[in-house]
């Protein structure tokens, strides 16, 4: 005879956290388990209710950006201007540029758009692997980027 299977429980309901007097709240990542953490403004810490992990808040008027990790693909917040940030999860550390110091090119074999650093000789496919030169002789698909 089957058994019949119990339905799964149903998740505690997330607790109410009520609005600032202003409304003025921020948002970072967590430094433990890259959940998105909401905290008031004003707060230097803030402690996550998933893996209790402290993340310390950047000082106010920072200028935060984000790059996509070369390891694990975990999307990674760093104070702008910084020039390698290293992942919590996978440890690779990655070149942080910026927009103008990046360029584009069609990968040789994929086609995949390609973002390396401007004025490298050759970059490599992360989908198939072929290695795609970018000198004076592939002029015609490179192009820079910059804001």
């Amino acid at each position: 005879m089957p058994v019949p299977l119990a339905p799964y429980p149903t998740p505690p309901p997330a607790p109410y956290t009520a609005p600032t007097t202003n409304g003025s709240q921020s948002q970072l990542v967590c430094s433990g388990c890259r959940n998105l953490l909401v905290y008031p403004v004003g707060a230097t810490s803030v402690c996550c209710a998933v893996c209790n992990a402290v993340t310390a808040v950047p000082p106010p008027g920072t200028e935060m950006a984000q790059l996509v990790c070369g390891g694990c693909h975990t999307l990674l917040m760093y104070i702008r201007g910084a020039t390698s940030v290293q992942c919590s999860c996978c440890h690779t550390v990655n070149l942080a540029l910026e927009a103008n110091q990046v360029a584009h090119v069609n990968c040789g074999n994929c086609r995949m758009l390609l973002m390396y650093q401007y004025g490298a000789r050759s970059v490599k496919c992360a989908v198939c692997n072929f290695v795609t030169s970018v000198g004076a002789s592939a002029s015609t698909t490179e192009q820079k980027f910059s804001t």
